[in-house]
This record gives structure tokens, sequence and C-alpha cells, in this order.
């Protein structure tokens, strides 16, 4: 994770309505020059000033289409930033207004750790090996998976990337028989190939702060999904405690949570599914539906304005909130597009050219592979 040093009490003293009223007066001023992107986990206090609001893959897709802006600020977290300076040209300047808003779950796969277990596994695999990447990682994760014949995924066609990868893959490795390195989100891949119709017991978890991976030789050999020890601090938030007690109500609830919850969770879930999917679940439903939501609590909160003819609330009592995206603010905001009207770029999120061609080769293997999805506007 990056550093930055806290704002001064100039902009840290500022009031909510001078906050506003600046952010207002930078963007009028930069005009098409200027794309504000929000994530769907980001707080309304930023949400608000977005010209775009999405997953982090379809603002990246998004960015790039936005011929006219030189500046693409991204209010979400870093790797978000990273793929979208891949998918934009080099004109674009991606800006991530707090460079400290990192995620946990793409720290947890280190471009140094992968590199140390791809030689083990391979050496131990009885087939060859495909690596998938979520694209909750790192642009030098996406690159080693970019050159080792992989794929990114996100969660609403890790179906889809999965099964192309165990039914063959890249023309490199053809057949019905190849092993998959789902990495870094290991809830995501156990989800979705037990979704596939893959037993657990065809499944085995990669530790990289254990000797070897935690895993014997034959737990490498005999596994058909290898899944990276990582996860979502915000997803593994929700338990089956949480299931029981809005089952225990006397009103029915609709338990609704996305694949990057633990299998027990998805399990005794009666929906499961992506960012997308939980919001178009709730816009579709009947006016008096009830939604109990494992997800993070900002786009929970929205989904409840947007849709109060529906009773929607969170799976859990506790507040489930993305922190490291929470620390993108107003205030950041404020100082970030303020630089840019004094024609200075600040906190521009730069991936290396090689990086870039290689991470490219993943997104462009997932793009290919999934249908085209709208992208939605603010």
């Amino acid at each position: 994770m990056l550093f930055q040093l806290p704002l001064t009490t100039e902009y840290a003293n500022l009031s909510e309505d001078e906050l506003a009223a600046g952010i207002t007066r930078f963007k009028r001023e930069l005009g098409t020059r200027l794309v504000i992107l929000g994530h769907h986990y980001q707080q309304d206090d930023v949400i608000r000033y977005a010209d775009f609001t999405g997953d982090s893959l379809k603002l990246a897709k998004l960015a790039a289409e936005q011929r006219d802006a030189e500046f693409i600020v991204f209010c979400g977290v870093h790797f978000m930033a990273e793929s979208a300076d891949i998918l934009t040209s080099e004109r674009q300047k991606v800006i991530l207004p707090d460079l400290s808003a990192g995620c946990s779950m793409a720290d947890m796969a280190h471009i140094d750790q992968l590199e140390e277990a791809w030689p083990l596994l391979e050496r131990c695999a009885d087939a060859p090996i495909t690596p998938i990447t979520y694209v909750n990682s790192s642009a030098a994760v996406k690159a080693f998976v970019g050159r080792h014949d992989g794929a990114c995924c996100t969660s609403s066609n890790a179906k889809m990337v999965l099964e192309w990868a165990l039914h063959g893959g890249s023309p490199q490795h053809p057949g019905s028989g190849n092993k998959v390195l789902f990495l870094p989100d290991q809830h995501l891949g156990r989800n979705t190939a037990y979704a596939l119709g893959w037993p657990l017991e065809s499944m085995a978890v990669y530790d990289p702060h254990q000797p070897e991976g935690g895993l014997s030789p034959e737990q490498i050999r005999d596994a058909r999904v290898l899944l990276w020890k990582g996860h979502c601090s915000v997803h593994m938030l929700f338990n089956t405690k949480q299931v029981d007690e809005i089952r225990a109500q006397s009103e029915p609830w609709t338990i609704l949570v996305h694949p990057e919850c633990s299998w027990e969770v998805c399990q005794q879930a009666d929906l499961v599914g992506s960012t997308e999917y939980i919001i178009n679940t709730v816009r579709d439903a009947e006016p008096g539906s009830r939604f109990a939501i494992g997800t993070e609590v900002h786009l929970i909160h929205r989904l409840a304005e947007r849709f109060p003819d529906k009773r929607i609330r969170s799976l859990a009592r506790i507040q489930c909130l993305c922190t490291t995206m929470y620390r993108i603010d107003p205030g950041h905001l404020y100082w970030a597009l303020e630089r840019l009207t004094q024609g200075e770029v600040v906190n521009q999120i730069k991936v290396d050219d090689q990086t870039r061609r290689e991470a490219l080769i993943a997104l462009d293997r997932m793009i290919d592979l999934a249908p085209a999805q709208p992208v939605s506007a603010a």
C-alpha cells in the first residue's frame, strides 16, 4: 500500500459547503477535460460528484471511451486506477485522490509471492495450469497472468472464465484436463468452481505465507482448482449466524450476497451474485420485497434510498464498509481538482509499458470471452 501525508489544515478545515462549492467550481473550470469515476462502494459524499458510477472494470473501460478527457479522477482504490491507466490512452492521466486508498485483497497476492509459487506448482502438477486473476489484483499480477496464457475475471463473468480455463484455456494448453490457479480471492474461486459442479475435494488452498504453500506435492497434483489464500476484508465480515438471525425473524427476507462471501454463507443465501447482479435484483423486485444484503454498506444504503418501496438492510448489524476506499473523501477530491486547475497533476497512477502490455493480454482475453455490458451514468 502506498502512503500519503494527511491534508494540510488549509483543506482539513474546509466546511462541507466550502468543499461542495469548490469541487463544483473546479469541475466547471476543467469541463470536458475531466471525468470523475465513482466506485459503487464509495461514500455518498464523494459519489455525488461522480460523472459515472460502476464496478472497477466497467469504470476503467468507460474511462478509455472518454476521448476528450485528459484527466481521469478515479474515486476507488489503487488497483482500479491501475486498470484505468492500462486501458486508457497515453494522453490521459489517471489520478487517485489519496494514494493510501488500497485494497487488502489485492495486497494478499504480491507479485514476488506469485513468482515464487509458480515453479513449485508447475513442478508438482500433472497437467497445464492456467492462472486466473480477479480484477481486484495489482497490475503486476495481471501481467504475470498475461505472460502465462491466463485471463482476468470479474465476479460477473468468473464462471465463464473459469470454465474456459478448466476446459482448455488458451491454444497453448488444449484439452479438458487443465488445472487453474485462482487468485487472489479464494472465496470467489471456491464459490464459482462449486457452482460449476466441482466438489470442494477438487480444490486446495495455496497459502503464500506457509512453506511450499502449505500443500504437499500430492495435494497439488490432485487438485483441479488451486485457490490463493486471499479474501475481501468486507465480505468476510458476514457469517452464518447472521443468516440464522434473519431466518428467525417473523417477516420473510431474501438473503442476497456477493460471491466474495464465504462458501458457508453463500450456501445458506437465497441469491448470490456480483454487485451489478445485486443492484439489478433489487431494482427488478416487486414493491414490498425485503432484502438482507451481504455486501459493502454504502451500496446498501444507496439502494435503500433509491428504492424506498422495498425493505433493504445489511445482512450484518455491524458497519461492513471498505475502509481503504473511505480514505478518498471530499477533502482529497477538492485538493486533487484544485491542483489540476492550477496546472499540477498530483497522485498520477502510471503503469510501466511492459507491465501494461502484458496485463492487457489478460484483460483483453477476458473481454473477448465475456459479452459486452452497459455502463451506467451517475
